[in-house]
């Protein structure tokens, strides 16, 4: 299964899920990418890094992207932070493109860059990934 994951700038949620999600089910093809494209080319935020690292998650080796229209085709799966960013990549979704788009979480994850909880984003980051595993492969997680 391919699963991209979504946020603003793919420097601190979408990364720390992909992250996450590497480290549950390493299995699983995944990326991520951001709705915007003002971070391009960076590497996950600092604090967003130090917070993950503390839990045993690599971000190191990722780099922001910019959602593109062509990952509708290329993924199985395309997973949200937040309903605004859900809006967002639903804007750009072609004609009759089917490809099933979600939210990572019930409620919408906080941008740790503005909140600053980046311990308090990994933590509903890990619940939601657990329940996502659930969800796709039943109550093992894989």
């Amino acid at each position: 299964m391919r699963i991209l994951f979504v946020c603003l700038g793919n420097i601190c949620r979408s990364p720390a899920a992909e992250g996450v999600m590497r480290h549950l089910a390493p299995e699983l093809k995944l990326d991520s990418a951001g709705t915007g494209d003002w971070h391009v080319g960076d590497a996950p935020y600092g604090p967003m890094q130090e917070a993950a690292c503390a839990r045993g998650v690599d971000l190191s080796g990722l780099r922001a992207r910019q959602f593109v229209a062509a990952d509708f085709d290329r993924f199985d799966l395309i997973v949200a932070m937040d309903r605004q960013n859900k809006a967002d990549i639903e804007r750009l979704r072609p004609m009759g493109n089917q490809s099933p788009v979600r939210t990572m979480a019930d409620l919408d994850i906080p941008d740790p860059y503005y909140t600053r909880d980046f311990d308090g984003a990994l933590e509903k980051i890990n619940a939601a990934a657990r329940d996502l595993l659930a969800q796709l492969f039943g109550a093992s997680g894989n």
